[in-house]
């Protein structure tokens, strides 16, 4: 029996401002047999053609963006605050260095193909639509790149489809 119940982006009444920078969210994505996730509180979460969607941003340094790049579809895991410890962890470890998720405790349940975690209370499991690398030709205010980009290590954004939101309870 699953502690989780699927609903619809319209029941959702989680602040998507809380939510990303706030709680946090792990991106989670699987490939060649394999799983790795990451802390992220950078993203949004809307409707974009017709579509309820999420976006992420990540580095290409990041190893899950290895994954994300090679599936078809990832999942955003919200986790409550009794697990901050292990989202920081998450978020300052590679898993090319270490297994990061045994380690973390946390435990890997499947939407079909797309990895999530049992212990999340909220997961949102997103198809990829498109991506594209930032540009530092397009930023309007330059500033942004010297605060958050002096490594020239600029984001990836992804657009996901929500579809499917699952929540505990």
């Amino acid at each position: 029996m699953s502690d989780f119940r699927e609903i619809s982006p319209a029941e959702l009444t989680d602040n998507p401002f809380t939510l990303i920078g706030q709680d946090w969210l792990l991106v989670t994505a699987a490939a060649e047999g394999r799983a790795n996730t990451m802390t992220a509180s950078w993203g949004g979460l809307g409707v974009l053609w017709s579509l309820p969607v999420a976006t992420i941003y990540l580095r290409p340094q990041r190893y899950t963006k290895e994954f994300v790049d090679k599936s078809a579809a990832f999942s955003l895991s919200v986790l409550d605050d009794s697990h901050r410890a292990t989202l920081s962890y998450l978020g300052a470890v590679s898993g090319r260095d270490e297994d990061k998720i045994k380690k973390s405790g946390l435990t890997i349940a499947h939407e079909g193909e797309v990895p999530y975690f049992k212990e999340s209370r909220l997961v949102l499991i997103c198809r990829k639509l498109y991506r594209q690398a930032m540009n530092p030709e397009n930023f309007v205010v330059p500033a942004l790149i010297n605060q958050w980009y002096s490594q020239e290590d600029y984001h990836t954004m992804y657009v996901g489809a929500i579809e499917k939101i699952l929540q505990r309870g």
